[in-house]
């Protein structure tokens, strides 16, 4: 299984760097030099990259692939999602820590059992981290903070949600 690292945003300069939003917390081990990872176009075509070089730069990290030697080549791939296998993941020794993807497609439940719905995805927006419910396809984001979920169950396929009045209102 693959999960999102990061996503090139745009060239940068002429030599074929490229800015990347990174989407892991190991960005040093994602993209050490020699890294491979594999980048899914929007089309959905993928490719792999080799990291040469990558750099912190403005909240943002500057990554050189060794198959991206130019603007022109790293005007190609920007907007690619940059992928790495889950089973090359180290893990985690915090029982309060988890990978997006051992979250996604946990069932949602309230503290008497009453499903709510499914994890769709883990926003990570500045600031917080927000799980992104589908709740008979409609989406309500919950943030991802221990007073509202108590209860994260990964091999019991669930997550408990003890929302505050008006969290899950319409």
């Amino acid at each position: 299984m693959e999960v999102v690292v990061g996503r090139v945003a745009k060239a940068h300069g002429i030599r074929g760097e490229l800015a990347v939003d990174v989407r892991t917390d190991s960005p040093e081990e994602r993209f050490r030099e020699g890294a491979t990872l594999v980048a899914r176009h929007r089309d959905g075509s993928t490719r792999e990259l080799t990291v040469a070089a990558a750099r912190p730069h403005g909240g943002r990290l500057l990554v050189t692939f060794e198959q991206v030697a130019s603007r022109q080549d790293a005007d190609l791939v920007r907007g690619v999602l940059l992928l790495a296998d889950t089973a090359d993941l180290p893990p985690t020794d915090d029982p309060d820590e988890f990978y997006d993807h051992e979250l996604e497609g946990l069932r949602a439940e309230l503290t008497d059992g009453t499903t709510i719905g499914t994890v769709q995805e883990i926003v990570h927006a500045p600031g917080a981290e927000l799980l992104s419910l589908d709740r008979d396809g409609r989406v309500v984001l919950v943030p991802f903070v221990r007073e509202i979920v108590p209860v994260v169950d990964v091999p019991g396929g669930r997550v408990v949600v003890d929302p505050p009045e008006g969290l899950l209102d319409e």
